[in-house]
């Protein structure tokens, strides 16, 4: 009887951790979706694996295989997270950063550095990278998040085009994406921009699968579900996926 209820309790535990993940099938092998928190999640294909702005503390990380790479998107402290880097095994792990990004990291992680402006592409193992711009409109000099400060990414695995969008408004740049399989799209105000900018922006260059994601701002949440409804009313091929970035 207790062996049984063990079975059943680790079987309940097993569902758990799995729903928090994602499938994408590709003809080489499979990418893995984890979502960590706001705007930090973790991609595998082949026994690789990338951390994207790891932050909210090492222990989030504590039964995902370590880094072969880290992505960062911007300086802000939701993105850049020392504390969140100290804590994590970053030997052998290679850091894709822009200038800014780098100007603040400590030294010690100088070594493990490859910079990327906007436009600039690099190939690392089995990963064709892509750093693309995330800024504010108006583009002006005291925005939250200045043009060509900071990278979002589209990330090649398996043939299959990830895209991350990083804190930006729905800027021409992401409007005139094409191609692209899976795309993580902030909608945050007053950062970034409100769920009907980032619909808009989705229905035009009309990524194969959606995440909304870093979607917590002040005073509260944003309405997914409402992101959800305006993409599908616009295209219902597009596969709008609500995961929960803020679990307690």
């Amino acid at each position: 009887m207790k062996f049984s209820f063990l079975l059943i309790t680790l079987s309940f535990v097993f569902a758990l951790q799995s729903s928090a993940q994602d499938i994408i099938k590709t003809k080489i092998g499979d990418i893995t979706i984890q979502p960590i928190t706001h705007g930090t999640l973790v991609l595998t294909y082949n026994n690789k694996t990338i951390y994207i702005d790891p932050y909210g503390g090492s222990e989030g990380f504590k039964d995902i295989k370590k880094p072969d790479f880290i992505l960062i998107t911007d300086i802000h402290g939701d993105h850049l997270n020392a504390n969140t880097l100290d804590g994590l095994d970053t030997i052998g792990t290679q850091f894709i950063v822009p200038q800014a990004v780098a100007d603040q990291l400590p030294e010690k992680y100088k070594d493990k550095l490859t910079i990327l402006g906007n436009g600039q592409s690099i190939h690392r193992m089995e990963f064709y990278i892509t750093a693309v711009p995330m800024y504010n409109l108006p583009d002006a000099l005291d925005a939250k998040h200045t043009k060509g400060r900071g990278n979002g990414y589209i990330i090649n695995m398996g043939g299959k085009n990830i895209y991350i969008s990083g804190d930006t408004e729905d800027i021409v740049e992401m409007r005139n994406l094409h191609n692209i399989d899976v795309a993580f799209v902030c909608m945050n105000l007053p950062y970034t921009m409100d769920v009907y900018q980032a619909a808009s922006a989705v229905l035009e260059f009309k990524p194969k699968i959606v995440y909304p994601y870093h979607y917590r701002g002040k005073p509260d949440f944003s309405d997914t579900k409402k992101f959800k409804d305006l993409v599908n009313k616009g295209d219902l091929k597009i596969d709008v996926r609500l995961r929960d970035w803020y679990k307690k």
